[in-house]
């Protein structure tokens, strides 16, 4: 199969010093071999992937899916470490509805929900925009929603080493809604805890603020 293709460099959202982009841009010869691939899963479904509609469908899937997997190419400690300050603050610090778009390494469907994520400073307190972007990298893998929420807790504990980490995770999974059991209002809730937050007053104090009290 041969594909005309033309790329396009969008660094739009570049920060060049904490380690981060946006990934509007694709790797030429990886793209060619997604597409590829896609081209003949088009025809293996039983469609016809030189019809107009789906002309350019296995290049806009390959790019889709370079883009909704470019947490393999970032490194979200590095993240954490590009804003980090000095600071004499030891009470907690949330940052709460975090937008997540994964993908179900089972099924490769989406799950998409939101993220809570706090810690308590020990010396050091980090950019705000940082915790989510560490969150968006380990979304944008192939992932469970239980690992997604102990990577995100392992990260921010081994950079800041604050006094404690909480993380929640609560999320719709398009394998539960699409496919298998079809049942449309299930949501996944998921917590991981250090710290500080293993105790039962201060994790019940994060539960509270995030609006989590089903989960003390």
């Amino acid at each position: 199969m041969s594909l005309n293709i033309k790329y396009e460099n969008m660094l739009d959202d570049f920060e060049p010093n904490d380690g981060y982009a946006r990934i509007d841009y694709y790797d030429e010869e990886t793209i060619n071999k997604l597409a590829e691939h896609y081209y003949e899963i088009l025809k293996l479904i039983g469609d016809n992937p030189d019809r107009e509609g789906l002309e350019k469908t296995p290049i806009r899937v390959a790019k889709s899916m370079q883009f909704l997997m470019h947490g393999y190419y970032a490194d979200p400690e590095q993240i954490l470490r590009s804003a980090m300050f000095k600071e004499d603050y030891r009470e907690m610090v949330i940052v709460k509805n975090i937008e997540i778009y994964s993908m179900c390494e089972h099924h490769m469907l989406p799950f998409f929900g939101k993220a809570h994520v706090a810690y308590i400073p020990n010396g050091n307190i980090v950019g705000l925009s940082k915790i989510a972007r560490v969150v968006d990298v380990y979304a944008r893998r192939l992932q469970v929603q239980e690992r997604l929420t102990s990577q995100i807790k392992d990260c921010i504990q081994n950079v800041l080493h604050p006094l404690g980490v909480a993380v929640v995770i609560e999320a719709h999974h398009l394998c539960m809604m699409m496919r298998g059991v079809q049942k449309q209002n299930s949501e996944m809730v998921t917590s991981d805890f250090t710290g500080a937050f293993r105790k039962e007053e201060t994790r019940a104090e994060f539960l509270s603020l995030i609006g989590a009290k089903q989960l003390h």
